[in-house]
């Protein structure tokens, strides 16, 4: 079952201190300490508006999450191991359910294990489709962290000397 999509229902639960809805214009609005558990992804944020489809196949069109938004998605790893967790970081997010993409607007940063890209610009707008693909547009700067090596490596740190105090202190 690992990295194959159910066909089955999918179940979101939505936690908030407050909820209003509008039948009329099929939305939901959810406030205060929101919280969203789903089978794809986890989120977080201060509002959360929810488009419902109208018609006889009803069901989530998108969603917008707003302030201090925090988006975690794992994703299955091919060959059994570990999952990769992406974070997302952003003043909104728009997950759209025909693509499964989310868009992260208002300085948007993505960190996927220890690599984190983030917007040098509030402009710049960050799109993470299903399958982890991230796709930047705007100005912004990517930090590519590598683990020191354990065999080797290690040999090489110890005949190097430990920074001086000196260097390590701030003015």
């Amino acid at each position: 079952m690992k990295g194959r999509q159910s066909s089955g229902p999918v179940t979101t639960e939505i936690y908030a201190d407050d909820a209003f809805f509008d039948s009329n214009k099929n939305v939901g609005i959810f406030s205060g300490h929101v919280k969203v558990a789903d089978p794809r992804f986890t989120l977080q944020s201060e509002k959360l508006t929810v488009y419902i489809t109208k018609g006889e196949n009803q069901g989530l069109e998108k969603a917008v999450a707003e302030g201090n938004v925090a988006v975690v998605r794992d994703r299955p790893d091919p060959s059994g191991g570990a999952p990769t967790r992406a974070v997302g970081r952003s003043d909104q997010a728009t997950y759209f359910a025909s693509t499964g993409n989310v868009e992260l607007r208002g300085t948007p940063r993505v960190q996927e294990g220890v690599n984190t890209h983030i917007a040098t610009s509030p402009d710049t707008v960050m799109v993470v489709n299903q399958n982890g693909q991230l796709t930047t547009h705007g100005p912004s700067r990517t930090e590519i962290r590598q683990e020191p090596k354990t065999d080797e490596g290690e040999k090489e740190n110890e005949a190097k000397p430990p920074p001086s105090p000196k260097e390590s202190a701030t003015p």
